[in-house]
């Protein structure tokens, strides 16, 4: 039996440290002890300064397996337990925990976090061991796109190709006509910036000016924001993640009022500390951030079912919740995951990814599945869930349109 290793590094805003040896009495002891557990994967950036996206997603799918196992689990009382393994965003680290998931029989799936790069280098590996892989951050489009027959990838998360375009949407209904797109130099920066060049194929407006390349971790990134406004951008199109965009938005900060533009960043901000980071300049910047789902404005009976399980986990409220996208993402998927296994009626991974294209309906938190995926479609959301939201003043990443 391959040991179970929980985090004690669940995503709150008010430092919760734990186990969950405070749930050894929970109900799913009693009613899910039968039977060996099958194994849920996770392999994450845990190991990453200042990242809370893999804590999060391990946050959701817990809360889901407390509710499943304390419902009887999976395969007539068969409990669910969850394995992680941090690749730290390194590719290397992440290929090697795939080849290590993949020699545990009893594991059905693996969660992946936040890292697209990661992801994209992992999936000739993946498809050797036939696991399936449930990516609830990653973006970019190749991950599913991946020309696979049969797809182990299925996605309950943002796509590229959903965010860029709505993004220049946004920029477009408040009067922007001219932007400028600074993109980290990553496999995801690259799957934006196709995703851009198909929107303006069929656009004549927002107009891009540019396009500035920045490596990562880069110590600052004014100077290619300044070549950007000086070809004309009014609004910069952000692919960042929560480092390299608190660097950007303390430069812009310093500047005067009137050489700020609006940012609309895509959502790898919101994987780490990025209002901490950012701190005080974060007030001076405009800035906004694509997200698919917003706990102050999920469906109460949903919402009601989420907290009465997140309170075991150092969770009393939503502004306690970090990352609040990978959470959410990561606790339907654990559900929808569950519905497969039973459906397939045997942890045969071949069966499990079968039966998730199978999966007829799920009430989840972020919406509605009727059914999550078909053969055809891999993709769980859709462009009705996007959404742009703000950081208050206290960190917390708010909606604020449509």
């Amino acid at each position: 039996m391959p040991e179970i290793t929980p985090s004690s590094r669940f995503v709150t805003r008010r430092s919760f440290q734990g186990t969950l040896l405070g749930l050894a009495a929970a109900p799913w002891v009693a009613r899910a002890a039968a039977g060996q557990p099958v194994l849920l994967g996770i392999d994450g950036e845990f190991g990453l300064q200042n990242s809370t996206s893999a804590q999060a997603i391990e946050l959701g799918v817990r809360v889901a397996v407390a509710q499943i196992n304390a419902a009887g689990g999976v395969l007539g009382g068969r409990p669910l337990e969850v394995v992680i393994k941090d690749h730290r965003s390194i590719p290397a680290r992440g290929i090697v925990n795939i080849e290590q998931f993949a020699a545990m029989p009893e594991l059905v799936a693996v969660f992946g976090g936040r890292f697209s790069p990661v992801v994209i280098e992992q999936l000739p590996v993946l498809k050797r061991a036939r696991i399936p892989f449930l990516a609830v951050w990653s973006a970019a489009d190749a991950i599913v796109d991946n020309g696979s027959v049969p797809n182990y990838a299925f996605r309950l998360s943002l796509r590229d190709s959903l965010a860029m375009p709505f993004m220049l949407d946004a920029a477009k209904r408040r009067g922007i006509e001219r932007v400028g797109l600074l993109f980290t130099n990553t496999a995801w920066g690259r799957s934006n910036l196709a995703a851009v060049e198909r929107y303006v194929a069929g656009h004549s407006s927002p107009r891009v000016v540019g396009t500035a390349w920045y490596n990562w971790q880069e110590r600052s990134l004014i100077d290619k924001y300044n070549k950007l406004q000086a070809a004309g951008a009014q609004a910069i199109l952000l692919v960042a993640n929560d480092d390299e965009a608190a660097v950007l938005v303390k430069e812009m900060a310093a500047l005067p009022g009137g050489r700020r533009v609006p940012v609309f960043s895509h959502w790898g901000v919101t994987g780490g500390r990025f209002a901490k980071e950012a701190g005080a300049a974060l007030r001076e910047v405009d800035f906004s951030v694509v997200q698919t789902f917003s706990f102050f404005r999920a469906g109460k009976p949903a919402l009601d079912r989420f907290l009465a399980t997140a309170r075991q986990h150092g969770i009393q409220r939503i502004e306690d919740i970090e990352s609040p996208v990978g959470v959410a993402h990561a606790y339907d998927m654990a559900h929808i995951l569950a519905k497969a296994i039973q459906l397939a009626g045997s942890t045969d991974r071949l069966a499990v990814r079968n039966a998730l294209e199978k999966v007829p309906l799920h009430d989840g938190l972020v919406k509605r599945y009727a059914p999550p995926f078909t053969p055809a479609r891999h993709e769980a959301l859709g462009p009705g869930e996007l959404l742009l939201a703000r950081y208050r003043e206290d960190g917390v990443i708010v909606p604020v349109e449509p």
